[in-house]
């Protein structure tokens, strides 16, 4: 063997997102090998709805899929781009739904979804991003602590006579921007349910928005602001758990806050969960009973934030060596812990319920295209995105199409009532109360 063959210098590097060098490697060592555009060909269903990527399946363009933009992140990086206004299109026209980084764990083990972070990160601190839709989202969240601009007293006006909120417990339920303002129903359900399950909440004196949109575009030192105040919250209201009837809430939450921080998942003084765990465990401990007939013939769509982006965060901080191998070593985010066997437990075992699944599931499941600050910036990527997944709806036959995400819910009700169909899109928060 020949001598030097193993003392490549080891490099110092970290999964940190605000520095876009920590991921030089990933970006270089892309191959082009297309895991993070096509469904890998193991679960492809056919000759149809072969892809995963929203933005390159929109485009079909290399730059507007995963590919493609780790050569121009690279080339940023190395101070070879200068920013304009298509970059900054290829960058943000993207819902960082997260196939492309489980789509390329299956094969090269590269951090994919983080570069893609860290490349509007980067963008924000050279002064050219984020899109003038996500500054004046990021403004309102500063004004008046929610996304949309509306008044900060009216946020806990979605609590209605019959829900019981605890002043003191140790599950608290932070609604969220949507459930609060736009969404009442599934805040509403999702009270009623906990009341039916016996499981006192109390919610926070004072909500604010969980911070998503700004850390989606790359406003990192806003967001880290927000994620701070919200936690010290948490900690002073004495809550054992928190829970979210969100999926993008859930994703901050478990996983950005930590991130930002720079500690685990597991280091935060009380538990995460989505609505999901907690009723698919209600119904199994028998807590939460759904004996009441709900005759639809449905099919589920897994929300990128509670499927493959919301593994538990794990910071890490070592030296790359030869062939890139890194110690120490790293148990890598594959998007294996998502909510995937909860909600279809859950529908399940609700009486008089059809479920049909969809050609694309579970890690493979095509995103809504509405999340992240995408619908506000890119309206028509956002449509396109849902009208792929309409078509799939169409394909199974089911008349209701039900998420776990207020910003799914919203984009597909949108799109199917533009398109004059006749679909019912639901939250699984109102599925489960129509059950009980």
């Amino acid at each position: 063997m020949a001598e030097g063959r193993y003392d490549t210098p080891k490099k110092k590097v970290a999964f940190e997102v605000k520095d876009l060098n920590n991921f030089v490697y990933d970006m270089s060592r892309c191959i082009k090998c297309r895991g993070c555009y096509w469904v890998e060909h193991t679960y492809m269903p056919g000759v149809k709805y072969t892809t995963r990527c929203p933005s390159g399946t929109w485009k079909e363009f290399d730059a507007y899929q995963a590919a493609g933009k780790m050569r121009i992140g690279l080339a940023v990086a190395e101070g070879k781009f200068d920013w304009n206004e298509r970059l900054l299109e290829v960058i943000y026209a993207d819902p960082l739904c997260g196939a492309c980084d489980v789509g390329c764990k299956r094969n090269l083990d590269l951090e994919i979804g983080l570069s893609l972070e860290a490349l509007r990160i980067k963008a924000v601190k050279d002064g050219a991003g984020p899109m003038p839709a996500h500054k004046k989202m990021a403004r309102n969240i500063a004004d008046v602590h929610n996304q949309f601009g509306l008044p900060h007293k009216n946020r806990k006006k979605w609590i209605a006579k019959g829900i019981n909120v605890a002043e003191k417990a140790d599950v608290l339920y932070f609604a969220g921007c949507s459930a609060s303002y736009t969404n009442n129903e599934i805040a509403q359900a999702t009270g009623k349910i906990l009341n039916a399950a016996g499981t006192p909440f109390m919610v926070m004196t004072d909500e604010w928005c969980c911070g998503n949109v700004p850390y989606s575009v790359g406003m990192i030192d806003e967001a880290t602001e927000i994620a701070k105040r919200n936690i010290e919250a948490v900690k002073a209201s004495g809550a054992k758990t928190l829970l979210t009837s969100c999926a993008e809430c859930y994703r901050m939450w478990k996983v950005d806050y930590p991130k930002m921080l720079d500690i685990a998942t597991a280091d935060l003084d009380f538990e995460v969960i989505h609505l999901l765990d907690f009723a698919d465990k209600a119904i199994a401990n028998g807590s939460l009973k759904p004996t009441r007939n709900v005759n639809l013939r449905l099919t589920y769509h897994d929300a990128c934030s509670v499927s493959r982006l919301c593994d538990a965060w794990r910071p890490w901080k070592g030296e790359r060596g030869w062939m890139g191998t890194i110690e120490p070593r790293y148990k890598r985010r594959r998007g294996t812990e998502g909510l995937y066997s909860q909600p279809r437990n859950i529908l399940d075992a609700i009486p008089g319920l059809t479920i049909v699944e969809m050609p694309r599931i579970r890690e493979n499941a095509f995103c809504c295209g509405a999340g992240r600050g995408t619908k506000e910036a890119f309206p028509e990527l956002a449509r396109f995105s849902a009208n792929q997944r309409l078509e799939e709806v169409r394909e199974v036959g089911a008349e209701a199409l039900v998420s776990a995400c207020p910003f799914c819910k919203n984009n597909f009700s949108q799109t199917a009532k533009a398109n004059g169909e006749e679909l019912k899109v639901m939250d699984i928060a109102e599925v489960v109360l129509a059950s009980l």
